[in-house]
């Protein structure tokens, strides 16, 4: 069975190295993390994700700026996309799950949208 592969786009370092060890322990994912909004879409499109992570407020950009990039690009447009924030900000047509969250609750959600 192939690697799941996730990006999770968190400007905090340690949640994003502690959510990203989580997952990789409890699933066959692969996980990789930027902490700059701003080079989310170039990492997207070399690494080829199956799901993305995405916080809302980070610096420079926000997760709804990056969620329209990814849309924007013909190769990215169908990858689904949740929303992991402690300010939930309504984004029509995407999960949001609230930190704190659960890892469960975060694994349930990407293996939901893995199936759709």
């Amino acid at each position: 069975m192939e690697n799941k592969r996730i990006l999770y786009v968190e400007d905090d370092r340690d949640v994003a190295r502690l959510t990203k060890l989580m997952l990789e322990r409890k699933r066959p994912y692969e996980v990789r993390v930027e902490s700059d909004p701003a080079k989310a879409l170039g990492v997207a499109q070399a690494f080829r994700p199956d799901v993305v992570l995405l916080d809302m407020i980070m610096p420079g950009m926000d997760g709804g700026d990056v969620a329209r990039q990814l849309r924007d690009d013909a190769e990215l447009k169908n990858v689904p996309i949740i929303f992991i924030t402690a300010v939930a900000k309504p984004m029509a047509g995407f999960p949001i799950l609230s930190k704190p969250v659960a890892i469960e609750e975060v694994i349930a959600c990407i293996e939901r949208h893995l199936a759709a």
